[in-house]
């Protein structure tokens, strides 16, 4: 791939403004389906954040069956059916071992390379796209060129890129850093489509009180999870979770956070439960066994079989009971307020951290202003959306990333499909691509 113009003439059908996973794979669809592709994307290398996602190891996809995904995607999922059906996460697998990436598949269906490297997943498509012929161009959509009502391309800073197609594929505005700064929405809103306000997703939450700081960089790994939106139990799951100095995070409370959409108009409380292997009677003839080994014990010295350390003193502190108060001297009351808190430890939670902090965008362009079936405009006929610019979202697991491989396909292909449909009717000229 060329990194800068030359000046000369070429024929280019497809700009794609994004060089993450949708635009990336977007290129790769839209060159594999016979049209001549631009790739847009201003960071000194493609794939930024994939290259941070899972750790570092790249959490490819889940390996699940169309339906399973769509039950992951909790806004807008039905949007996704025909782009999922195309291709699933057993295609994904198959064409990333095409590129030379061996895959495997972890717990909870999660797929990763055999190596455990994000930079070989981004690597393997810089080189397909390569192999296909795909330009890269260092610089950034600023606005999309439109004529008479028809599209001809976009413009940047360095000059305009004139294409019978545009793919906008530039991610949200999570991970900024990243280079996720919400271009997409803008080029969007010109094409006149509406843009579901952007709001971090997959994101950690901020909890009231003193308990979470206190207990900052405890990590839980087999609790369970309520959560309740105006007292109403809305989800609920079983996994690793963290206490943080401003609340808690992990992957558990990430998934549980695109539930809680509404904090402008409703509250929202979180119950741990610190034993679910335990149900109350057979927890409360824990409690009273524990308590009989030290019946001369303060309470908060005969805790340690039962809590982590660092959780002692704030959940003592919860129980009301003197931390000083002989075991033996406990009563029945106080022995079910101990038990009540280990099945249900309440956080009230204040709101979500900041969107440059959440690990997906939910929000983006309204999904009913665009065709799922190849995922244009329905507004700006030439123009297609791939990815996290589109309001939709999933939970953690590789469904996001999936997201953007299905997505970005769908539009790739549709458009290089449509771009070489016009040039064999003779009904689309020749884009002459100039730059300064």
């Amino acid at each position: 791939m060329n990194t800068a113009y030359s000046g000369t003439a070429m024929k280019a059908d497809i700009v794609i403004a994004g060089g993450g996973p949708a635009g990336m794979m977007a290129a790769i669809a839209g060159a594999e389906a016979g049209g001549t592709v631009c790739l847009l994307e201003p960071n000194e290398r493609l794939g930024k954040k994939l290259n941070i996602t899972g750790k570092g190891r790249c959490n490819l996809t889940n390996r699940c069956d169309p339906e399973s995904f769509l039950q992951n995607v909790p806004r807008n999922g039905r949007f996704l059916y025909s782009a999922c059906s195309q291709f699933d996460s057993d295609a994904v697998m198959a064409f990333f071992e095409s590129l030379g990436v061996p895959v495997k598949v972890e717990r909870g269906n999660r797929v990763f390379p055999v190596s455990d490297r994000a930079f070989d997943v981004s690597g393997a498509l810089e080189k397909r796209m390569r192999q296909l012929g795909v330009r890269l161009v260092r610089d950034r959509a600023e606005a999309l060129l439109i004529h008479d009502g028809s599209l001809r391309g976009v413009r940047t800073a360095g000059g305009d890129l004139e294409a019978a197609k545009v793919i906008v594929a530039t991610g949200g505005v999570s991970y900024p850093l990243t280079g996720s700064t919400g271009d997409g929405y803008r080029l969007a809103e010109q094409a006149g489509h509406t843009i579901v306000e952007p709001r971090g997703s997959l994101v950690p939450l901020c909890a009231a009180g003193t308990l979470c700081p206190r207990a900052q960089g405890l990590s839980l790994r087999n609790a369970a999870l309520r959560v309740y939106e105006n007292g109403k139990k809305i989800y609920q799951d079983f996994g690793e979770m963290l206490f943080t100095h401003f609340g808690v995070s992990g992957p558990m409370i990430l998934s549980a956070s695109a539930h809680m959409r509404h904090f402008d108009k409703k509250t929202y409380r979180l119950e741990i439960d610190l034993k679910p292997a335990l149900d109350e009677p057979a927890l409360d003839k824990r409690l009273i066994s524990d308590f009989g080994k030290h019946p001369n014990s303060d309470f908060i010295n005969a805790l340690d079989e039962l809590l982590p350390r660092k959780l002692i003193e704030p959940f003592v502190e919860r129980t009301g009971i003197d931390p000083r108060e002989k075991v033996h001297d406990l009563t029945r009351e106080q022995r079910r307020r101990v038990l009540s808190l280990l099945k249900a430890l309440p956080l009230e939670i204040t709101g979500p951290r900041p969107a440059a902090e959440a690990i997906v965008t939910s929000g983006g362009v309204k999904v009913k202003e665009v065709n799922p079936s190849t995922m244009e405009s329905k507004l700006l006929p030439g123009l297609f959306f791939a990815g996290e610019v589109l309001d939709v979202d999933a939970y953690t697991g590789g469904f996001n990333l999936q997201i953007a491989w299905c997505t970005g396909r769908l539009a790739g292909v549709s458009a290089g499909e449509a771009a070489r449909a016009g040039r064999l009717s003779g009904g689309a000229p020749e884009e002459r691509m100039s730059h300064g």
